[in-house]
């Protein structure tokens, strides 16, 4: 019996749906761009947090020696700090790697060679390479650092620690993100809001056009559920519906934009990611339509259906 009811009320819906395909491609479409922004506003702040998770990775400490330090102390420093659990590697790069590496990233700059050849002896100071096994450690290591500094007093070797204009660039970038996600919230929020109220407006025609049929039903004695349903199959349609045009859409766009965010350094493949989340994609671009033209049809319903 509920099953009969059920399958009535859906086949209601649907024939309400073609009936009034006109009106119905509005709401869809709009439904269409409200998933689809939607979806895109996600998939920018995943893009965005895997640029920043790219950025803490390449991201390291560098220690710059004074060109007077023993090298047996530096060699020293170097192992007390592999000894941390926080440090994942620490590379000693001396002063005459410094100069031979400097040489070879200027080949064929006979300008920069010629200076550093006139200066007549090497400038360059032997530094550590130091990377964290978590980025949220780097501050914690170049507190340790700035200790061994400070008990050192009269016999510092350390010239310059260089990791605070990292942090800045780091914490600059975490803002932005920050801040792009309460935009996109307020501009997915905005797009859901025009959805809601188009659709809406949708089931408040149909609720009109069909008023003849309403009138006989409640004469006959139709339940309140069978007179409703429909309406409300209505705007779950208009949802599944938007919902496989966005997958659609979705498929393209991601593509285009999947080799520009490969290129950008961002550590991932939009259209990959895309790939490899769309079950996930489709269960909650379907859930989210649903969701969108029931509430939307409901809303009518209470306001224009007087049952």
């Amino acid at each position: 019996m509920i099953i009969t009811k059920l399958r009535r009320t859906i086949k209601s819906g649907a024939i309400s749906f073609w009936r009034n395909s006109s009106v119905s491609l509005a709401s869809v479409l709009i439904m269409t761009v409200t998933l689809t922004v939607i979806t895109m506003i996600l998939f920018f702040g995943v893009v965005m947090s895997s640029t920043l998770e790219t950025i803490k990775n390449k991201v390291d400490i560098n220690v710059y020696f004074v060109k007077s330090a023993e090298e047996s102390k530096m060699i020293a420093l170097a192992e007390s700090l592999k000894k941390m659990p926080e440090v994942a590697s620490v590379e000693y790069i001396s002063r005459k790697q410094a100069y031979d590496t400097f040489r070879e990233r200027h080949v064929g700059e006979e300008a920069t060679l010629q200076a550093l050849d006139e200066i007549g002896e090497n400038p360059l100071p032997a530094s550590l390479n130091i990377k964290a096994k978590d980025p949220s450690q780097y501050d914690s290591i170049v507190n340790t650092l700035k200790e061994k500094e400070r008990s050192l007093v009269d016999e510092t070797i350390i010239e310059k620690i260089n990791y605070t204009k990292n942090k800045q660039a780091i914490d600059a970038i975490s803002r932005i993100i920050a801040a792009s996600n309460k935009i996109g919230f307020l501009i997915a929020l905005f797009f859901a809001a025009v959805s809601i109220l188009i659709t809406f407006n949708t089931v408040r025609l149909a609720i009109y056009i069909f008023r003849e049929e309403i009138s006989v039903m409640r004469l006959v004695g139709a339940s309140e559920t069978y007179i409703r349903g429909p309406f409300v199959t209505v705007g779950i349609l208009y949802g599944i519906v938007s919902a496989i045009l966005t997958i659609l859409l979705l498929l393209p766009l991601t593509q285009s934009l999947g080799e520009w965010t490969d290129k950008l350094g961002t550590g991932m493949n939009l259209f990959a990611y895309y790939q490899s989340q769309l079950p996930v994609v489709i269960i909650g671009l379907v859930l989210g339509g649903s969701a969108l033209g029931a509430i939307s049809s409901f809303l009518a319903i209470r306001r224009y259906l007087k049952v």
